[in-house]
């Protein structure tokens, strides 16, 4: 089960032993898990910062008129607030892929209830509906990883 045990200073006058352990999950498994990463941490990220420069698409326009009613700021104004939300969530998935992917799961969800109610973009709310599916399976995937590594207690010299 595990790898290798070294030993190396945590601080004067102590000894740590890292325990790695080995990854044994198929490796189709491990690729599904490194490919829905990527796409994870740099979409939300990506599509986040082009809500501030519209170079990928006017993203104002998938906002439902509804939603444009009721709020307090600018349809620009929020979707740049969405776009930094979108980034967290992108550094999230980065940081803790198994609840990253599950928060990036939820915001899909929303963004399909918003899609839903423009029936021009029902077939994007479509996509985006296999998109949150995807985060979720990272999330599953995510919990089911093996611990980077384990510091097995501290020894004194």
């Amino acid at each position: 089960m595990f790898r290798s045990r070294r030993r190396h200073r945590a601080a004067v006058g102590t000894w740590r032993f890292a325990l790695h352990e080995i990854d044994h999950r198929p490796k189709g498994e491990r690729d599904a898990f490194k490919l829905l990463y990527a796409g994870f941490v740099t979409a939300p990220i990506i599509a986040g910062f082009d809500k501030f420069t519209d170079k990928l698409g006017n993203w104002d326009r998938y906002l439902s008129d509804d939603v444009v009613e009721k709020l307090p700021v600018e349809r620009h104004t929020f979707m740049q607030g969405v776009g930094l939300i979108e980034i967290a969530a992108g550094m999230l998935v980065a940081a803790k892929p198994r609840w990253g992917g599950y928060v990036v799961g939820a915001w899909l969800a929303g963004i399909v209830a918003n899609l839903w109610t423009k029936p021009e973009y029902r077939d994007i709310a479509l996509r985006d509906i296999g998109l949150a599916l995807g985060a979720l399976a990272l999330a599953r995937i995510a919990a089911d990883q093996p611990t980077a590594h384990r510091h097995v207690g501290d020894l004194a010299a």
